[in-house]
């Protein structure tokens, strides 16, 4: 059969965890395209092994419970409760893992040691990316434009409307209501995305 591959559970294994993680990934990195038909593509595969093999629920069901303490994981991952949750995430997705598939025997059908290196594998690298993805959403942007509100800089071209403007170190393309020639110190009034509204100072100031 052309699927016969399919009811080896190692491989069944193989491709569900990795639709599940291409499937998070795919949440972190959007736009893509290639993360979703590759979780697709596997999952797919994956269904007709779960369809065709004898599943242990209560190992699916404590592989996905294992889900939520990896969760509270990344919620307290700088304290020591973290490093515990982590620690029973992993063992009850480990355990989940090797006895997914039931053998005919009733044991587990799955290679322990591979169980262990693609479960092991997988947390570790959704652990890196979920991290990174948190502190880059709560860390303040590096470059906060709008500090740039009030700064004096000067007008690289003639301003009739539109011009070029060099403040904070950098060359902006900023507007002004009034004729400013080049050269001229301006002051920013506000920026509107990436434009910066100035005006010219004057003398006495």
């Amino acid at each position: 059969m052309t699927f016969e591959f399919l009811l080896d559970p190692n491989i069944g294994f193989v491709l569900l965890i990795g639709g599940v993680v291409l499937a998070i990934l795919a949440l972190f990195m959007p736009g893509t395209g290639l993360l979703e038909i590759g979780a697709l593509f596997a999952l797919v595969l994956a269904g007709y092994t779960l369809a065709n093999l004898p599943l242990n629920v209560w190992a699916v069901g404590l592989f996905f419970v294992g889900i939520i303490p990896f969760i509270l994981a990344l919620i307290w991952r700088v304290s020591r409760l973290g490093l515990i949750a982590l620690l029973i995430s992993l063992v009850m997705l480990v355990i989940g893992s090797i006895f997914a598939f039931r053998s005919p025997r009733g044991g587990s059908a799955v290679n322990p040691v591979l169980a262990v290196l693609v479960t092991g594998g997988s947390a570790g690298l959704l652990w890196f990316m979920a991290r990174k993805s948190i502190d880059a959403a709560i860390q303040r942007p590096s470059h906060d434009y709008d500090r740039l509100v009030g700064m004096i800089g000067e007008a690289r071209t003639d301003i009739r409307g539109q011009g070029a403007v060099y403040v904070g170190g950098e060359e902006w393309t900023a507007t002004c209501a009034e004729y400013v020639p080049a050269g001229t110190p301006v002051r920013v009034l506000r920026r509107k995305g990436l434009f910066l509204e100035v005006e010219p100072v004057k003398k006495e100031e």
